[in-house]
């Protein structure tokens, strides 16, 4: 993967593979996934347990961004389900991946 970080990212974060879901929007995708696998973030995704970026999208801008997330998060569980795996099959942690 050769985006830039921080960027502007719509995001997927699980507890485990097919495990609890939590969407959510940021402009420095680095920074938000180590908060939440970190528990720096007190709510749901804390609550939950949900540490593994397992999907992600990069915009030019937060409308766009803000825009997609809120798409996503009305989808049924299946078809976000779908989505992870189209970009992440194994259901690896992304975190590693990025370029920080």
């Amino acid at each position: 993967m050769s985006e830039r970080f921080p960027c502007i990212a719509v995001y997927i974060m699980a507890s485990r593979p097919f495990g609890v879901l939590y969407t959510g929007v940021t402009n420095d995708l680095p920074r938000r996934a180590f908060e939440h696998r970190e528990g720096l973030l007190k709510g749901f995704t804390l609550d939950r347990r949900c540490k593994l970026l397992v999907w992600y999208e990069i915009y030019e801008s937060m409308s766009e961004a803000i825009a997609r997330e809120k798409r996503v998060k009305k989808w049924r569980r299946a078809w976000k389900y779908e989505l992870i795996e189209q970009m992440n099959e194994g259901w690896a942690d992304l975190y590693p991946t990025l370029h920080h």
